[in-house]
């Protein structure tokens, strides 16, 4: 029952990052949806030190993973896996982009920017005053994915 012709991928946090690299390799999605999208990229910039550190508060369930050996993975893969590398995929590609008070905005932005500058013009882009889970704008999160996702039905 799924129209593979009509395909949004959306993503939150890391999944968020995912999803920028996903539609920039995919340009038969219908679009894009970003949730507080983490650069990876941008993280894997950050001194070692900062990062493990960082990772340290990371790790949730990840068997036999330490914020050390994460770390390394993301300084390992912060080439391939930034915002800026994926923006001339995105061209022609409907965004939605939903930023928070999380930290991550900035990078959102600068997303934001890079794939206007190259022509798109089929990005919206909201801030919301709130935390990365978004727990007090949850409805007004799902709101604006809806509205976005029926504005693409037009």
């Amino acid at each position: 029952g799924i129209d593979p012709e009509r395909v949004v991928s959306a993503g939150h946090s890391m999944g968020g990052g995912v999803t920028v690299l996903t539609a920039a390799r995919h340009p038969e999605l219908l679009g894009a949806i970003l949730i507080s999208a983490a650069d990876m990229g941008a993280v894997g910039a950050v001194p070692r030190a900062a990062l493990v550190e960082m990772m340290a508060d990371n790790l949730e369930s990840l068997a036999g993973v330490t914020p050390a050996s994460m770390a390394d993975e993301v300084i390992a893969g912060a080439p391939r896996w930034g915002f800026a590398g994926a923006a001339a995929g995105l061209t022609r590609m409907p965004i939605l982009v939903l930023s928070s008070d999380d930290g991550l905005a900035p990078a959102s932005e600068a997303l934001v920017q890079r794939v206007r500058g190259l022509g798109n013009t089929h990005v919206t882009a909201t801030h919301m005053a709130t935390d990365h889970s978004w727990s007090d704008k949850r409805i007004a999160l799902q709101a604006a994915v809806i509205n976005w996702l029926v504005a693409r039905e037009r």
